[in-house]
């Protein structure tokens, strides 16, 4: 058989069998998740923080450098997720994606959220300083939260697959951190579920989304430590 003939054998196969879920309470791993059509369900809130303006960083600077960006930002963010019980489900170049599950997930991911703000302004950004004292540059990012339920379904080939993660939490989170004026940016369905206290007045400023016709906040605070 070409290899013409073989991938449409595959998508026709995909497009025609009937889709079979599975009720999820943890994040799964890619082997627990079978080939074809089979998904796991879970109510989940997204977190998805970016790097700003990247691209510059590596045409303007050394590798070596844009590089130590790379690397301590996300090593930075990912010890946050999982200290506030978050499960990294990708690393996507100078981005990071997170899923977190249970009663109090909308808060746990928007701390995630305040702490990261608080890793770049705090600590990454005066490393950064004290390293390059004559680089003119700063670590800037944003990140996304939002909430739904989520379908994780089993993507790729044999031997090269991970886990798709389909529902509008998880475009909205990655959607979110395109969008300028503050570094956090969490929908209204996560705001609604905020534990009192991350709700202190002025934290949290109400913007239109015109583009996906919903409000949103966005915030500049941080966490007050680690």
């Amino acid at each position: 058989m070409s290899l013409s003939d073989e991938l449409k054998t595959e998508v026709a196969k995909i497009f025609h069998d009937v889709w079979q879920f599975t009720d999820g309470r943890v994040v799964p791993e890619p082997d627990a998740v079978p080939f074809g059509n089979r998904g796991v369900l879970l109510d989940g809130t997204v977190l998805y923080a970016d790097l700003t303006q990247s691209t510059g960083l590596v045409d303007k600077y050394k590798k070596e450098m844009a590089a130590e960006v790379y690397k301590t930002y996300l090593h930075c963010a990912g010890k946050i997720i999982r200290n506030e019980g978050g499960v990294i489900t990708a690393y996507d170049g100078d981005r990071i994606m997170a899923v977190f599950l249970g009663e109090n997930k909308d808060t746990l991911a928007t701390r995630a959220a305040l702490k990261i703000e608080y890793a770049r302004t705090i600590i990454l950004n005066p490393a950064f300083k004290n390293h390059y004292p004559t680089i003119d540059y700063s670590i800037r990012h944003t990140v996304g939260v939002a909430t739904s339920q989520l379908l994780a379904a089993r993507t790729g080939v044999r031997g090269a697959n991970d886990l798709v993660w389909v529902g509008s939490a998880a475009n909205h989170a990655a959607k979110l951190t395109t969008l300028p004026e503050f570094p956090i940016w969490i929908t209204k369905p996560v705001f609604d579920r905020l534990a009192p206290a991350f709700k202190g007045s002025g934290v949290w400023q109400a913007r239109r989304w015109t583009e996906m016709n919903q409000m949103i906040y966005g915030t500049t605070h941080r966490s007050t430590n680690l």
